[in-house]
């Protein structure tokens, strides 16, 4: 009587998990890199930030500008928090590619899902809404970074469809 192996959670390579391999560290490089840059290079991004926030660029309109944030504590905390928030999907994504290169399917799946997640909260919701919508950074010629957001939405959702399509090979 022939008895069938135990199943692990390792499978073998197929296109579909060298693709969900390389997107999620394409995005982990990116992002990784987004976090350096903002943490190496503060003073760039602190005034993007800022001016967002602080709607010192937009059309001035009355109806809308009570919903400025002058404090330059708030502005700075919002950063910070930004960064950190970014280091986190980073750090979770370079562990979901290290899990894809492992074959641990299951982990790595999971993983680079809540990364991938973690960043289109953090451009489709931060910067995307909150942002572009209520802080009108649409408005603004010198401070929009409405194009770069939506490049990384896109990116990061192209990324988690690829990660959770079903691998009929490995079944």
């Amino acid at each position: 009587m022939a008895s069938t192996p135990p199943r692990t959670s390792r499978t073998p390579r197929t296109a579909l998990h060298l693709s969900a391999a390389l997107l999620t560290a394409s995005v982990a490089l990116y992002i990784a890199l987004v976090s350096f840059g903002n943490i190496t290079d503060f003073g760039t991004n602190q005034a993007f930030v800022q001016h967002v926030l602080a709607m010192d660029t937009t059309f001035k309109d009355d109806d809308l500008m009570w919903r400025a944030v002058t404090s330059k504590g708030l502005q700075n905390t919002a950063y910070v928090a930004i960064i950190v928030w970014e280091t986190l999907a980073a750090l979770v994504l370079i562990y979901g590619t290290y899990l894809w290169v492992r074959r641990d399917d299951q982990a790595a799946r999971r993983f680079s899902t809540y990364g991938l997640l973690m960043l289109m909260v953090l451009f489709g919701a931060g910067f995307i809404a909150i942002g572009g919508e209520w802080f009108s950074m649409w408005q603004s010629d010198t401070w929009n970074g409405l194009d770069a957001a939506l490049r990384v939405f896109v990116f990061s959702g192209i990324a988690l469809l690829v990660v959770n399509l079903p691998d009929r090979s490995a079944s």
